[in-house]
């Protein structure tokens, strides 16, 4: 069992949670929920090990083994594949390395009868207790195996990591994690960059094969399927509950209710406490109901009640001008870069007013064809963008494009025009910017909070064709829920990468699907296509 004990975090004046403690069992799958700035990360660092809380510990037996993936990856560019998964036994390599040097320091030492022998003695033997219960390993076939495992093929094994995308180098990592059996995995936002395949390969991991886990996760379906307890984050204090995510959201609305009828009657009694001192407080005969009515008040607990959901909020896209019967017109295209092909005679054309989703695995061509269809990319074949489109992109580094000196406020007054600019207060609060944080400065947001600010930007835009690559990473439930009921709406016609399966249920009525050098057309939800996937062979689709 590893204990977390009363940890308390502070930054700069402010406390991000104060007193907290919960125990994590071998067999507990958490998810670490709350809004995005709650301190999810902060906490996940603090059980890694990362960074240090301001007081409070964690506790662990000694031999516990933890492993963290954090949000923003840290392989290095200068290993092979099969070297950087190697580390995943780095340890016990470094155990045997010590073994060997001090047996060789006793072969040539002749002070038998020193402290400092018998130093190297009890040492000698203290290792080799431990290294010599390590039952015996292939090292090198476990790491092809789980490499395998993960979708690599032997041609990539001495490929340097740098060859690699972003999801590509996630499995990386995942496979050192897996490699070392470790008691509990932290995973920090691990469906973020790795296609759906990849995702349901996680699951299948961490239902089946892992120990304990904690994860942060704003993909719903995912945190669903895999956990059986959630841990809330919010205003500085946890709550705990034994109930995947979508349960878990129940328990809390009924806890909310609960709080605000008590927060309710509170305040009716204080106002009625109030109201009783301000009649008598000058009247002689009423003195000690007074004075007893004024300590009681003086000495109560105010009722709180958590942040309130700002789902129920509406967001509408600016009116629009209508476009072309045919937005986008793709015809035999074909991308290479030298020798690699990235797609071969692709065919695609979508209709005014479709919304369509592409997905395939990385470096399929997903992004590629967006950026055709955008013009930051040469190519073979024709690409007609249609008549009258106006199309707003979002790619998936724009949060990195904001200007980081300028305030959250600036940042949209900056290309407001017309009435929206009486409103951007309102916007801003519709996307949990509120108060104080419309003066703080872009560089000290958090990812997620950038990308909101992002988004909004792309919100001000009077556009007919919407592309959202990568749109949800980063962004908590709340704001995908926001966004995704204002794209429901949009009457415009919109293109969505996207892994999130729980975003793309609804909101996509045909799918590309991008695989093995051609884009194949899916007449269907992502609920159907992915439903069908499971019943093909993945390989065979490839071949």
């Amino acid at each position: 069992m590893i204990t977390v004990n009363d940890i308390t975090m502070q930054f700069g004046g402010t406390t991000l949670f104060e007193n907290v403690s919960f125990s994590i069992d071998e067999n507990d799958k958490i998810a670490l929920m709350g809004k995005n700035g709650a301190g999810k990360s902060t906490l996940l660092k603090i059980v890694a090990g990362a960074k240090k809380p301001s007081s409070g510990n964690i506790s662990a037996p000694k031999e516990a083994k933890i492993a963290y993936l954090p949000q923003h990856l840290l392989v290095q560019d200068d290993t092979t594949v099969m070297e950087e998964a190697s580390k995943a036994f780095s340890e016990i390599f470094k155990m045997k390395a010590e073994i060997d040097e001090v047996n060789e320091a006793l072969t040539v030492r002749t002070d038998y009868e020193s402290d400092d022998y018998m130093k190297l003695i009890e040492r000698v033997s203290e290792l080799s207790e431990k290294f010599y219960a390590i039952e015996e390993i292939n090292y090198e076939a476990e790491v092809e195996k789980a490499l395998k495992g993960l979708g690599f093929t032997n041609e990539d094994f001495n490929r340097k990591t740098s060859e690699f995308s972003g999801g590509w180098r996630m499995r990386i990592e995942l496979a050192k994690i897996l490699l070392q059996k470790p008691d509990l995995i932290l995973l920090d936002e691990p469906t973020n960059h790795i296609d759906i395949e990849s995702v349901q390969w996680l699951e299948d991991f961490l239902m089946n094969s892992a120990k304990a886990v904690i994860v942060i996760s704003h993909d719903k379906a995912f945190v669903d399927t895999i956990t059986n307890r959630t841990i809330e984050v919010t205003m500085g204090r946890i709550y705990d509950y034994k109930a995947n995510y979508s349960q878990y959201l129940e328990l809390r609305k009924d806890r909310r209710a609960h709080q605000q009828k008590a927060y309710d009657e509170q305040q009716k009694m204080i106002q009625e406490n109030t109201d009783f001192i301000e009649r008598f407080k000058g009247t002689y005969s009423k003195t000690n109901q007074v004075q007893s009515r004024v300590r009681m008040l003086e000495k109560l607990k105010l009722v709180e009640v958590d942040e309130v959901d700002t789902s129920a909020l509406r967001l509408k896209f600016p009116a629009s001008p209508r476009s072309g019967q045919y937005p986008v017109v793709v015809s035999e295209l074909t991308k290479k870069y030298d020798e690699h092909t990235v797609f071969q005679k692709a065919n695609l054309v979508i209709e005014r007013g479709e919304k369509v989703a592409f997905v395939g695995k990385n470096g399929e061509g997903k992004s590629t064809m967006i950026k055709a269809i955008m013009g930051e990319i040469d190519f073979e074949g024709k690409l007609e963008v249609g008549h009258n489109a106006k199309i707003g992109y979002f790619a998936q580094n724009q949060a990195s494009l904001l200007d980081e000196e300028l305030t959250v406020f600036e940042t949209i007054d900056h290309i407001a025009v017309g009435d929206i600019r009486t409103q951007i207060k309102n916007l801003l609060g519709a996307f949990m910017f509120g108060g104080d944080d419309t003066t703080k400065k872009v560089k000290v947001l958090s990812g997620g909070e950038k990308t909101r600010l992002a988004m909004i930007k792309l919100l001000l835009e009077p556009v007919n064709v919407l592309i959202l690559d990568e749109p949800t990473n980063h962004l908590d439930m709340r704001t995908k829920d926001i966004i995704k009921d204002a794209l429901k709406d949009f009457d415009g016609t919109l293109i969505l990468v996207s892994h999130d399966r729980d975003f793309l249920d609804g909101l996509a009525d045909k799918v590309f699907e991008f695989g093995n050098k051609r884009v194949k057309e899916h007449f269907e939800t992502i609920t159907s296509f992915m439903a069908n996937k499971k019943m093909e062979s993945l390989r065979e689709i490839e071949k």
